[in-house]
């Protein structure tokens, strides 16, 4: 990069022509940054004053362009794409098709700007049909965003080839942009907008219009949140979408609709009738069954589709005795009946500058168009009323010398020279006299002449008293957007509010967590070699276990599925693994090593079931070690948690339940000692303090326990020893201390148990 690309020397190095040495680094971030700019501007954000990309604007264009109005005749969705890639879009038909596709979908647009005929896709996620089958014209929104296109309301642009001419922007009666909401994705940047409620977001203009220094959080009271298509239930809090819509960046948990539909004999089920935007309904139930075959929904027993134009998800639960909240927690959790929809407001401002802005912004981006496109179709109607009144004029100097107009028309040459010459008319004046026709000339036409003079007349007055006065216009534009409002009243169907608010039911974790998976007895092997598996049920016998050529049984305990492994390794470290997740019991396993992050030269010390409000002793090698609670060594990702600090060649070496008043340890030198617990400290994290003193070897075992209980262990043979208080008087001593040789019938493993 940076290097200079020059010809090659010699005599043909001019032979091609005007070569120039250019540098490579300059170029690349030339043509970078004018890819990313032409992304960003002509394809993946919306512009805030009409809410349409440029394939949308030209598909709009285009139906108003072949007179595809409300109410006209359908044409082929085919003759549209034509027009739209062979006038103003040139790019693939099908990318075309997809964008007019998606303007037509009752569940994809809240407020469909195409009205489509023909196979246009379902909520299933099925495709439309081809474009040579689907028919389509525009609706009443596609109108309000087109409506005064021939006023000079807009710029327009030439096209591709120069050809013809397009829109820059559309007028937009609308706030569409938060009317549908967009999404798409640029260049470092993208936009996500979800649709909301048309009366809501023109009520809350209007209000800006009365109070312009309105905040988001007072125009929060008017808009309540997205509104989408497919309806739903936002579960966030008011803190949070007040946080999202002011910052322009956030999201909202969306949640399917649903009730419960009581059967025969204290049967019920669950049916589910909104669910969540943009959220294919086949794919979702297909989830559903496949976390049933794979037992992750213990509650639900079947789960049937019984849609037609409406959607109807039924959900049976196993037993009438589960809590339909409970149940659809789990389905929330794990399924797409729950659903985050980003908020990302990224939009161009002007059509030119790309910015993050909040509710209120986009709401004044609007009414700043809307003004223009009032100051600018006033202004043109300026026009055309002073072109007519000069015409006007004209007329009513020809009816006042009716005669001699007649006679220089007859006999002159030139009469338009000579009418302006005897008339000072002007060249427009003098034109439009020539163009009369003959049956014009009666006397009730002067008359009506006159009536059309005085009207025009006083509503010139009127735009000029309105493009001087900004209150004036502001009051217009109020006027408008209370007519627009009409077609969309809350209390229609096209008006009504679907997607309502509500908050999330609050449930016991564990209990959600068991609703998630079922609960059945395993037993856990693990190798010497650091093989993991789980078998079904708990097995009493495991003498039979195959393991791999030179590895070995080291641990075998019960547990459930539902259960949580603790794995304590040499590195000081505990791993948390989901017993749900352990591999089955057929052949050897897995190695551990695939489930956590555990270097090479680590080993596993011990795994046990999680119990949760215990406390563990954990010590090294060297005998240093502490008390920690059982509910601080849970670990959360894949490298667990340092508890017991271990440096080289220290590693830990036990973890025990602390249970009792005092602690034994035995070392490798097989040196026992008996020492109050209360002299060990409880701490989260740390190396400890050290238990027991030895001159050769390291710490064997420890063991805690009640002293009024007495000191127990097991021997190789399975016997069970104990020795009360009086007769451990000898080995009771402080912590730190060197020990003595264990009594008589002590194990030679230097092992309690």
């Amino acid at each position: 990069m940076g290097k200079r690309i020059l010809p090659p020397s010699g005599d043909g190095a001019g032979a091609g022509g005007n070569i120039e040495p250019i540098d490579l680094k300059s170029a690349l971030e030339e043509r970078y940054l004018a890819y990313a700019l032409s992304t960003i501007m002509h394809r993946a954000l919306p512009d805030a004053r009409d809410g349409l990309k440029p394939v949308h604007r030209r598909v709009l264009f285009a139906m108003r362009a072949l007179r595809l109005d409300p109410g006209a005749a359908f044409k082929k969705s085919a003759r549209v794409v034509g027009d739209v890639i062979g006038k103003f879009h040139p790019h693939g038909d099908q990318s075309v098709y997809d964008a007019l596709v998606r303007l037509a979908q009752d569940f994809a647009q809240r407020y469909p700007l195409v009205d489509g005929q023909g196979n246009f896709g379902n909520v299933d996620g099925d495709s439309a049909a081809a474009m040579r089958y689907t028919e389509a014209r525009l609706t009443e929104t596609a109108r309000f965003l087109l409506d005064g296109l021939d006023d000079d309301t807009v710029d327009f642009r030439p096209t591709y080839d120069g050809s013809e001419s397009e829109p820059v922007v559309l007028p937009a009666a609308v706030p569409h942009l938060l009317a549908n909401g967009s999404a798409g994705i640029a260049v470092g940047m993208a936009t996500s907008i979800p649709p909301h409620n048309m009366a809501e977001l023109l009520d809350a203009a209007a209000h800006l219009i009365d109070n312009p220094q309105a905040t988001t959080r007072d125009l929060l009271k008017i808009v309540k949140g997205p509104d989408f298509p497919t309806g739903g239930i936002i579960v966030d809090d008011k803190a949070s979408i007040r946080e999202a819509y002011e910052t322009g960046r956030g999201g909202f948990r969306v949640r399917a609709t649903w009730h419960v539909e009581d059967g025969a004999r204290g049967a019920w089920v669950v049916v589910v009738t909104e669910i969540p935007y943009q959220v294919a309904k086949s794919r979702l139930i297909e989830k559903i069954a496949e976390l049933m075959d794979a037992k992750k929904l213990p509650l639900l027993a079947d789960v049937r589709d019984e849609s037609a134009e409406d959607i109807r998800v039924v959900l049976e639960p196993k037993s009438r005795n589960v809590e339909p909240s409970l149940l659809m927690e789990s389905l929330f959790k794990l399924t797409e009946l729950e659903s985050r929809f980003p908020l990302n407001m990224n939009v161009l401002v002007g059509g030119q500058v790309p910015k993050v802005v909040s509710l209120a912004d986009i709401l004044r981006e609007w009414l700043d168009h809307r003004r223009t496109v009032l100051l600018r179709r006033s202004q043109h109607r300026l026009s055309e009323i002073g072109h007519r009144l000069e015409v006007l004029g004209g007329y009513l100097i020809a009816y006042l010398n009716i005669d001699r107009v007649i006679e220089i028309i007859r006999n002159h040459d030139d009469p338009k020279a000579e009418l302006i010459r005897v008339f000072t008319l002007t060249d427009v004046q003098a034109t439009a006299i020539l163009d009369m026709r003959l049956r014009s000339l009666r006397k009730l036409e002067e008359i009506e002449i006159r009536r059309e003079h005085d009207a025009l007349t006083s509503e010139k007055a009127g735009l000029e008293r309105l493009l001087a006065s900004e209150p004036l216009q502001w009051r217009a534009i109020a006027a408008e957007i209370a007519k627009v409002r009409e077609s969309y009243d809350p209390k229609s169907k096209l008006g009504k509010r679907r997607t309502v608010f509500g908050s999330a039911p609050e449930h016991d974790e564990e209990a959600v967590q068991e609703a998630l998976m079922e609960r059945e007895p395993i037993t856990v092997i693990l190798s010497e070699k650091g093989w993991i598996r789980a078998l079904k049920g708990h097995q009493e016998d495991v003498s039979n276990l195959t393991f791999k050529t030179d590895d070995r049984l080291k641990l075998a305990f019960y547990a459930e599925t539902t259960s949580k492994i603790m794995v304590f390794a040499t590195n000081g470290r505990f791993y948390t693994l989901d017993a749900a997740k352990l591999p089955g019991g057929r052949g050897h396993g897995e190695p551990i090593r695939l489930a956590i992050d555990m270097e090479q030269a680590d080993d596993v010390v011990d795994a046990f079931v999680y119990e949760g409000g215990r406390r563990l002793l954990v010590a090294s090698r060297e005998a240093k070690g502490f008390v920690v609670a059982e509910d601080e060594c849970l670990a959360t990702t894949r490298k667990g948690k340092q508890v017991l600090v271990v440096d080289a060649p220290d590693e830990a070496r036990l973890v025990k339940p602390v249970e009792g008043d005092h602690v034994a340890t035995i070392g490798d030198n097989r040196r026992l000692l008996v020492f109050p617990l209360n002299q060990v400290p409880e701490m989260p994290r740390g190396k400890g303090v050290r238990l027991q003193r030895f001159r050769d070897g390291g710490l064997a075992d420890a063991k805690c326990f009640a002293l009024d209980d007495g000191l127990s262990w097991t021997d190789s043979a399975e016997r069970n020893f104990t020795v009360d208080k009086r007769e451990l008087r000898e080995w009771i001593g402080t912590r730190s201390d060197s020990g003595r040789l264990p009594p008589k019938g002590f194990p030679k493993s230097n092992k309690f148990e």
